[in-house]
């Protein structure tokens, strides 16, 4: 259970610098760090990932994040003495959903900062800490799904 640390980390990073954006910059504010490409921009998200929402997504959000939550530490209890890259995902994901659910409860909305552009030809969706984990936690465990496990089960093919 030591990838825990790893989910404290991550949150631990999500918080401070949700707080630092919050208190550094306006709302709308953005600052490039490297011009035309790489901006912290605060904006809030009150939906999901990529700006999707519920209906009733001011009480159906929270209610369907803690659920989720509750159910991987379920999982990430049953996955404890599983295979590193399905443990390391598992923790990388509850660091997000923990992140953005904190700031549901807290302040009833997301906060963004992390704003990928090409000059006005192409930007991303504006993210967060918790937003990286979560998709890099999700690669992993795509990745041990359907490469690993399958050589995992090949091996054991062989040698039965």
């Amino acid at each position: 259970m030591r990838v825990l640390w790893l989910t404290v980390a991550v949150f631990t990073v999500d918080q401070v610098t949700k707080w630092s954006v919050n208190h550094s910059l306006d709302l709308y504010e953005s600052v490039p760090v490297i011009e035309n490409f790489f901006y912290l921009t605060y904006v809030s998200n009150d939906g999901m990932a990529f700006g999707l929402s519920l209906p009733g997504g001011n009480l159906t959000l929270p209610i369907l994040s803690l659920i989720m939550t509750i159910i991987l530490g379920i999982i990430f209890w049953q996955e404890r003495s599983g295979h590193i890259i399905v443990k390391l995902s598992l923790a990388l994901i509850m660091a997000g959903a923990l992140g953005n659910l904190m700031d549901r409860l807290r302040v009833g909305e997301v906060i963004d900062f992390f704003h990928f552009k090409i000059g006005d030809y192409w930007e991303w969706y504006i993210f967060n800490v918790a937003d990286s984990a979560v998709t890099i936690g999700m690669i992993l465990f795509l990745y041990y799904s359907f490469i690993i496990q399958r050589k995992i089960k090949v091996q054991e093919e062989s040698l039965s």
